[in-house]
C-alpha cells in the first residue's frame, strides 16, 4: 500500500507511566489511513533549524479517522521532546504506513513477545485479531524493569478474561513488595511459552538486545526462521 501524505491533529494525549504517553490523533476531513497491524509512520517536523523525521509503530487497529502512538520521551531526544510538548488540537504532520511487521499468513497459534514501547504494534496486531479468531491460541508475554511500566496492563488483562484463547503473561525484572506475578526477563519465561511446540509463529518487538537474544534461544530450540518475525526499535 502507498505511504501517505497526513496532517492529523493530537485530540488527546494520557499517561501510561512515567515519561509514557499515549497520543490519539485524528485525521481531517479528506485524509485517509489504510494500515496492516503492526506498521510504523514516520513524523516530521522542523526544530532547531532543521527537518527530522522519527518512526513511530501504530499502537491501535485499522479502522475510523483516529489512531494511536505510544512513545517513551528520551531525555536527550530531539523528536520525543518536541511531541511531548505539543497539545491536543496541534497538527502533525507523518507520512505511512511503512514495515511488514504483522500477522503472518495463514494464521497458526503464536507467542508474542515485547517489551517497553515494543508492545504498541502487539497491541494493534491482538486488538485486531483476538475478536474474530477463537480458533488459534495467543500468549502475550510483556515485560518491564517494574510493574508501573507494564503497558496496557489493565487492557490486556481485560483482554485475558474475555478471550479463553489469548493469555497474558507480564514479567517485572524489578518487583516491588506485593509482586506476585512473574519476575525476571522476558526470555527466562520462553521456554514456558512455547513448551514442546516448533509449530508456533513467535513475534517480537522491543529493543535489538532482547530481539536477538530471544531470536537466538528460539533458532537453538529448533524453529524455522519463518516462524521467528521480529521489530527491532534501536
Amino acid at each position: 500500500m502507498a505511504a501517505a501524505e497526513l496532517h492529523p491533529r493530537i485530540a488527546e494525549t494520557r499517561e501510561l507511566a512515567p515519561e509514557v504517553r499515549h497520543f490519539v490523533f485524528e485525521l481531517p476531513a479528506g485524509e485517509h489511513l489504510d494500515f496492516l497491524p503492526g506498521q510504523f509512520l514516520t513524523l516530521r517536523a522542523g526544530i532547531g533549524g532543521r527537518a527530522v523525521r522519527r518512526a513511530y509503530s501504530i499502537a491501535s487497529p485499522p479502522g475510523g479517522p483516529r489512531f494511536e502512538l505510544c512513545l517513551n520521551r528520551v531525555r536527550e531526544g530531539v523528536f520525543s521532546p518536541y511531541l511531548f510538548d505539543r497539545r491536543p488540537g496541534d497538527v502533525v504532520e507523518m507520512k505511512g504506513p511503512y514495515g511488514a511487521f504483522g500477522w503472518r499468513e495463514p494464521p497458526a497459534d503464536s507467542v508474542l513477545v515485547a517489551t517497553g514501547t515494543g508492545i504498541a504494534p502487539i497491541r494493534a496486531m491482538l486488538r485486531a485479531r483476538l475478536p474474530g479468531d477463537a480458533l488459534r491460541r495467543y500468549i502475550l508475554l510483556s515485560g518491564a524493569r517494574h510493574e508501573y511500566g507494564l503497558l496496557y496492563r489493565a487492557e490486556f488483562e481485560d483482554l485475558a478474561g474475555r478471550c479463553r484463547h489469548f493469555r497474558f503473561w507480564p514479567t517485572v525484572t524489578r518487583p516491588e513488595p506485593g509482586w506476585a506475578g512473574r519476575t525476571g526477563r522476558v526470555q527466562l519465561h520462553l521456554h514456558e511459552a512455547v513448551g514442546s511446540r516448533r509449530d508456533l509463529d513467535i513475534y517480537i518487538c522491543g529493543l535489538w538486545e532482547m530481539v536477538r537474544e530471544v531470536r537466538d534461544m528460539l533458532a537453538g530450540m529448533g524453529f524455522e526462521r519463518h516462524r521467528i518475525i521480529y521489530e527491532r526499535y534501536d
